[in-house]
């Protein structure tokens, strides 16, 4: 590296979930670099030790998904001239995760937080039976599409403060994908949806704070679909009462 060449300070957190430390290295700073380009030159050209996770480099997979000077990032579509601080960088794996490795977080607990809310669909009719029509325009489809672009990056699950607090709180994308199958006509038993997410690790936890879709790199709703659970497990509870 010569003398000349601009450089970023930039700080990985290395580690597992037993313990670690941030550790600072120059990297060379370059036009359109990405965060994924800095760890990737980290893990090529300084220590090829790091552990990290990413597959396509393009933001469809979400793999690359880590926390950013405290926020967190799809890295390969994060440019380094959006997040700089002076020439300072802060790279660590997801909050919210338990750590396997340096920026390689654990995502068993949000994938099973995601099948618990009742992420699965079960359909209402069998493979031998013909396939059921649904109009685009039906209200119903129209509130699951918003959410059917989630790729579960865990960004928003990374980002809840109350999953932060509650670590058995469902969390956004489990809480998003039960409101979609809520709102299919396909889905059978809509009732076991709502009694998936009413419970004090549900929907009626959610602190309304709206991270979730604040740093959504999809753009999507999460918050407003807690929403319609929370006044759908409302309307659930009175008509039960009535």
């Amino acid at each position: 590296m010569s003398e000349n060449t601009k450089t970023l300070e930039v700080s990985v957190w290395r580690g597992t979930q037993e313990g670690g430390a941030f550790e600072t290295f120059s990297v060379p700073a370059q036009e359109s670099q990405t965060v994924l380009d800095v760890v990737s030159w980290i893990q090529q050209s300084a220590d090829p030790t790091l552990t990290y996770r990413y597959a396509c480099r393009v933001g469809m997979c979400g793999s690359c998904a880590m926390m950013v000077n405290g926020q967190p990032r799809w890295t390969c579509r994060t440019h380094v001239s959006r997040v700089l601080d002076g020439n300072r960088l802060e790279i660590a794996p997801l909050r919210n995760l338990p750590v396997i490795k340096d920026l390689a977080a654990d995502m068993d607990p949000f994938f099973d937080k995601w099948i618990k809310a009742g992420g699965v669909h079960r359909p209402s009719r069998t493979r031998h039976e013909p396939i059921q029509e649904v109009s685009p325009e039906e209200p119903g489809r129209v509130e699951a599409n918003k959410a059917i672009e989630c790729i579960n990056c865990s960004v928003c699950y990374a980002a809840c403060d109350t999953v932060a607090g509650n670590e058995d709180y469902l969390g956004p994308a489990a809480l998003q994908r039960a409101w979609t199958l809520y709102n299919d006509e396909k889905v059978q038993d809509r009732g076991a949806i709502l009694d998936a997410v009413s419970g004090s690790d549900g929907c009626l936890n959610c602190h309304t704070q709206g991270s979730c879709t604040r740093y959504c790199p999809n753009e999507l709703d999460p918050l407003s679909a807690i929403a319609g659970l929370k006044r759908a497990v409302a309307t659930s509870f009175f008509r039960r009462r009535a």
